[in-house]
């Protein structure tokens, strides 16, 4: 069943691909890309038609369909695993975060994918075990820039509820002088999530780390805060 499945999912993407989307989706990246150029409204529903085929199966045979998609290589694969991997969180234990870091580190390649898994499968374990950040907060030392950015935008989605704000810090202490842009604007982002909550608390961050902070991510830091705030912030930057 689960190779029949593949096919069909990968026969529905070919079907449906395009050579101006595929074209196209080049130019929202700097490395390479492997794509059938399928639109994401499609992707998302290809995804969510084969979810109805495969959720009664064990956990571990969908882990490893998830698998099997990203060692495709292909985008669009990715994008059914971050469609189908949160859906099984009521499964989710603690033992599961060993397969997700070796998929981040393993076959991420791009933000697309990063963001996409890392936002809802990654940010909804965390907060159901709590004490995972520790892992996550050693992603920062990784030489693979995913796993760096994974750290920060694993936060995302718990920083907009107010969550997980020392540790928010902390992440971006470890990636704060970091060279990759991907870097900077992933724990950029987090810092503008956690923001709309303690807005307060982000800004004083800002200002005391302004000096050493690259631009990229400052920018995206105090997006979301008042924008006398933000001229403040910005101080001896430009």
């Amino acid at each position: 069943m689960s190779t029949q499945i593949l096919e069909q999912i990968r026969a529905d993407f070919r079907a449906n691909s395009n050579a101006a989307s595929a074209e196209s989706s080049h130019h929202y990246f700097k490395e390479e890309i492997k794509v059938y150029g399928v639109k994401t409204a499609l992707v998302d529903g290809i995804a969510s038609n084969y979810w109805k085929d495969i959720k009664s199966l064990s956990k571990p045979e969908i882990f490893g369909l998830c698998e099997d998609l990203y060692r495709s290589g292909y985008m669009e694969e990715a994008f059914v695993v971050s469609a189908w991997a949160p859906k099984l969180a009521k499964q989710f234990e603690p033992a599961d975060m060993a397969v997700f870091k070796k998929w981040i580190d393993t076959y991420i390649s791009n933000w697309a994918e990063c963001d996409g898994f890392c936002n809802h499968t990654i940010g909804k374990f965390v907060e159901m075990y709590p004490e995972s950040i520790n892992e996550i907060i050693r992603w920062t030392a990784s030489p693979n820039r995913w796993m760096k950015r994974a750290a920060a935008v694993s936060l995302i989605i718990p920083a907009r509820k107010g969550q997980f704000l020392e540790e928010v810090f902390t992440i971006s202490d470890r990636l704060l002088t970091d060279k990759d842009d991907m870097v900077q604007k992933g724990y950029g982002w987090m810092l503008k999530e956690a923001s709309k909550l303690h807005q307060d608390d982000v800004y004083q961050y800002v200002l005391k780390h302004r000096k050493d902070m690259p631009r990229t991510a400052l920018r995206y830091a105090i997006e979301k805060i008042p924008p006398e705030m933000k001229a403040e912030a910005m101080k001896r930057v430009v």
